[in-house]
């Protein structure tokens, strides 16, 4: 069920944080990126996204690539949240033969999954191609978001999609980048340092949207700030996000970019993020 109110919203993205928490007790997952993603995919699917469980092939369908392609089970869990299959389908199937979740999406086995993603750098040339592709259809309806890691910003097949996008003019493309500063082998400015990632996009003549990507309020802000779908320039979130956010022990910590946790670690989690809710609208 789609959410309208930042409280609501805030509720759901603590919901989802659970979830990632019950599954990583039982499985390892990336459970950091996860967790600094969860407030953007939460809006994102759960408030903004045009898309219907039960007809998930509609061409008026809003469409989305997960190239940070081990973020999968966040995306499964607010897929879960509007109706595609159940929390417990996850956790249940989650790595399991003839599961259809597993550490990275796959739309052989899930037809919520637009195209199977996990090696960094593809998922976006593919949004830009879907993207034009709907342009060159005349559909003036549907946006293409596409969720990208920084650490995926060292990437030379991001550059050239990034100018791809604004010289076919694809305004209808909407990229998110989950900004926390970590990867797995530790931070992005000590192994490919970015520089200002914001002024990058802005040279190659995106339309860029700097802000904090654990902020429900401002999240929402900005999908509601969001230009025509007909325009012709594409938009770049850069998200600043803590890695492990809502989790104390986790947060900020490169150690936590996959793993599994203990059931003591569990509950110290849980007890972390009940205290953790704002007072939205």
């Amino acid at each position: 069920m789609k959410k309208s109110t930042v409280s609501e919203l805030e509720q759901a993205a603590l919901e989802i944080r659970k979830n990632l928490l019950h599954l990583c007790l039982v499985e390892a997952i990336h459970i950091g990126g996860d967790l600094s993603v969860a407030d953007i995919m939460t809006v994102l699917w759960q408030y903004q996204m045009k898309y219907d469980p039960e007809n998930p092939n509609d061409e008026d369908r809003d469409r989305f690539v997960l190239s940070k392609g081990h973020a999968s089970a966040v995306t499964s869990f607010n897929q879960a949240a509007i109706g595609c299959f159940s929390p417990e389908d996850v956790i249940k199937e989650y790595a399991a033969d003839k599961g259809r979740f597993s550490m990275h999406s796959c739309s052989l086995v899930n037809p919520f999954v637009e195209v199977s993603t996990g090696s960094l750098g593809h998922g976006f040339p593919i949004a830009c191609g879907m993207a034009a592709a709907l342009k060159l259809k005349g559909n003036t309806a549907s946006r293409v978001y596409v969720v990208m890691g920084d650490g995926e910003q060292a990437e030379g097949s991001v550059w050239e999609a990034a100018m791809n996008a604004v010289h076919q003019e694809l305004g209808n493309l909407v990229a998110i980048i989950d900004f926390n500063g970590l990867e797995a082998d530790g931070r992005i400015d000590e192994i490919t340092a970015l520089g200002n990632i914001a002024e990058k996009y802005g040279s190659f003549g995106w339309n860029v949207c700097e802000f904090d990507g654990n902020d429900i309020a401002e999240i929402k802000r900005q999908f509601d700030s969001l230009p025509a779908v007909a325009s012709k320039v594409p938009t770049v979130f850069v998200c600043h996000t803590v890695k492990g956010m809502g989790v104390p022990f986790m947060e900020n910590q490169a150690g936590w970019h996959a793993g599994k946790i203990t059931k003591e670690q569990f509950e110290t989690a849980i007890n972390a993020l009940e205290h953790t809710v704002g007072n939205g609208d």
